[in-house]
């Protein structure tokens, strides 16, 4: 018996791969781990229940969703947009960070983390919210049940869940045209 390869073609970080020999099966973790040197996101349950491992995936419709890299086979993001974590901050030409996006940086300010290991995935869910809240603003007093829904699904061990929600609340108070100006 021998495990069967397959070309896989995606977009990841606004980079190009094109028909990369994958062996069937091998988990979206694992191709960006080894394939890509993409290790920031993290491999933490391996059932898809911690979502530290998340990607965001953008749809030819503008919107993005979240899915697990843990539980999701490299090939069903063939000819997909990727972002992981390394994607978010600003780079300069030799590939060094200049900027962290408004997301990391209240990571930052609040001191969200203490391990870290969850981060990629509360700084993705997070990014996605704020895209979110882009295309359709929210009124302000929805802004709490709205931030405990969109990281709900994310699990930190070190119980630092206050602070991501402290921090994204504050990015979000602070960026211009999320929140539905009331009459």
């Amino acid at each position: 018996m021998s495990i069967k390869n397959r070309p896989v073609s995606l977009t990841v970080n606004n980079k190009q791969y094109s028909s990369i020999e994958v062996p069937e099966g091998l988990m979206m973790i694992d191709f960006l781990h080894e394939y890509l040197d993409l290790t920031g996101s993290r491999l933490g349950c391996g059932q898809g229940i911690c979502h530290a491992c998340v990607v965001i995936v953008d749809n030819p419709d503008g919107t993005s969703e979240e899915v697990r890299t843990c539980i999701t086979g490299a090939h069903f993001f063939n000819g997909r947009k990727v972002r992981t974590v390394e994607g978010h901050a600003r780079l300069d030409e030799q590939g060094e960070v200049v900027e962290l996006s408004p997301v990391q940086q209240a990571f930052l300010e609040h001191y969200s983390f203490q391990c870290g290991y969850c981060t990629p995935g509360f700084v993705n869910a997070a990014t996605i919210f704020m895209e979110k809240l882009k295309r359709e603003p929210i009124a302000r007093e929805q802004l709490e049940s709205a931030i405990e829904q969109a990281l709900d699904s994310h699990i930190c061990r070190c119980t630092g869940y206050v602070r991501y929600y402290e921090a994204v609340r504050d990015v979000v108070l602070k960026t211009p045209g999320l929140l539905k100006e009331t009459a």
